[in-house]
């Protein structure tokens, strides 16, 4: 799998009475190797764009591809088995920290699930535990914070090592040191894959090689960081907002 995602016009409602169309003749390229960022208010359409990259919806016109060839020509096992997904919620089990980070790859030697603790950031807090690695975490992790449990996860992507990478709001619910500690760990990961990130937090996207503005079910603007500024339009509108919010959370 190289990685080049291309939407084409696609056209998506999810059932219901309204039969609302969430996506109206949509294009994207997600180019592959490089990261390109999602953002735009709730209801957009974000997330229904990282659901039909994993073929949870299938369009109902146009066509989604991976490296030229149709998502629905591919098996499942092959797809979902080629792009490991960080969601904000991380789904830990009732076992060791070890088992838990195995779970990316079944077949991990100790030392690699080691070395993906750390490039994850995780191996530090890890050893302050009582037993390390082979502390059990309860269910869902419940003996640890949520920077912890976002970096066991990280953990995990890196030790599957998989050339598509998505993330949905993997930092949205973070203090500010744990955010840190996640961005540098997020920034291992992503290092040659063809990422696509979900994010509400726009100082986590900044450096995407692309950044996409979806707003109603289209893409509204596109460009980087500092090409999207100079729009003066949407994503501007959106940067100075939580900057402005970001300021006075200071003040108080």
């Amino acid at each position: 799998v190289q990685g080049l995602i291309e939407f084409k016009d696609i056209v998506f409602k999810y059932p219901s009475k309204d039969e609302i169309t969430v996506l109206k003749k949509f294009n994207c390229v997600f180019e592959a190797g490089k990261t390109t960022a999602l953002v735009g208010p709730s209801g957009g359409g974000k997330s229904t764009i990282m659901s039909m990259i994993l073929r949870f919806y299938d369009p109902k016109k146009g066509d989604i591809n991976l490296d030229g060839h149709n998502l629905k020509d591919l098996t499942l096992n092959s797809l979902r088995g080629s792009m490991p997904v960080v969601n904000q919620e991380v789904m830990l089990f009732d076992d060791t920290i070890l088992e838990n980070i195995r779970y990316g790859k079944e077949d991990a030697t100790e030392k690699q699930i080691m070395e993906a603790a750390k490039m994850a950031e995780a191996d530090e807090f890890i050893q302050d535990l009582s037993q390390q690695y082979n502390t059990q975490i309860g269910q869902n992790g419940v003996v640890l914070s949520g920077g912890q449990r976002q970096r066991i996860a990280i953990a995990r992507a890196i030790l599957y090592n998989a050339p598509i990478l998505l993330l949905d709001e993997a930092t949205s619910a973070l203090d500010p040191i744990s955010e840190n500690l996640i961005k540098n760990a997020l920034n291992k990961l992503m290092k040659g894959k063809t990422t696509v990130v979900i994010a509400h937090r726009l100082s986590t996207i900044m450096h995407a090689d692309k950044i996409c503005v979806v707003m109603n079910g289209k893409i509204v603007e596109e460009g980087n960081h500092e090409e999207l500024l100079k729009l003066n339009g949407e994503y501007s509108n959106l940067y100075n907002k939580q900057f402005e919010l970001l300021e006075e959370e200071k003040n108080d």
